[in-house]
């Protein structure tokens, strides 16, 4: 896959976006990249814990103070467009390059070439990271020769950053709110992808049971924006 567009916002920018609601739509039936996996690990995946949800303040991208401790001082301003280059969870010893990813011809979530176990795609359909709005990266769990990316992504908790390197130059900064697991035949798409009024992230990988060759839910990390470099 390769690139389209420029690599950041102005007025020579020339990229269609599709309307949130067809978006939403389509990955509320799932993503390609997480409706499979190899299951090859026989302890599997973390899943995340019930206190890693976020709670209904966190959700609310307002700044208030609540969840991990940001406060509206801790808010800095969106970004304009760019595409993306790496992202890195310090938590996790994650540093992985990201390809723009869109929709399949199924109208799924098309996935980053499952033989490179470390390679993150960035949805294009949804706004670039540090935007106004939800951002949206996906990475596989797992192949078939053991962990990929985002293998141990259901551990991460609140307060850990995610760092997203922009081919702008500028890294945004998030941190996460919340984590949690939802069952793919009752995902919440509009809890999910819903813009919160300011910059988040959904960092989105395989999780729950391992059924069937399928992995039964996707992991989900909501994260809020707190800083550019």
């Amino acid at each position: 896959m390769s690139a389209s567009g420029p690599a950041d916002g102005g007025e020579g920018r020339q990229r269609k976006r599709a309307p949130w609601g067809v978006i939403a739509l389509a990955l509320l039936t799932g993503l390609a990249l997480v409706r499979n996996g190899s299951g090859e690990s026989p302890m599997g995946p973390p899943q995340p814990v019930r206190a890693a949800a976020p709670d209904s303040r966190s959700g609310s991208g307002s700044g208030s103070g609540s969840g991990s401790g940001s406060t509206v001082s801790e808010t800095p301003d969106p970004l304009p467009y760019s595409a993306v280059g790496r992202v890195r969870i310090p938590a996790l010893q994650i540093d992985a390059p990201v390809i723009p990813v869109g929709l399949d011809t199924s109208g799924w979530v098309a996935a980053p070439p499952p033989e490179d176990p470390n390679l993150a795609g960035w949805f294009t359909g949804a706004v670039s990271p540090g935007e106004k709005g939800t951002a949206v990266i996906v990475g596989h769990v797992d192949n078939h020769e053991g962990p990929a990316v985002f293998y141990g992504l259901g551990a991460l908790g609140k307060g850990h950053h995610i760092e997203v390197r922009r081919q702008d130059g500028r890294t945004a900064v998030f941190e996460v709110y919340g984590n949690e697991v939802f069952d793919k035949a009752h995902f919440p798409g509009d809890r999910v992808y819903g813009s919160k009024g300011a910059p988040e992230l959904r960092v989105i990988t395989c999780g729950g049971e391992f059924v069937d060759g399928n992995y039964a839910g996707n992991v989900v990390v909501f994260a809020r924006m707190i800083a550019v470099r």
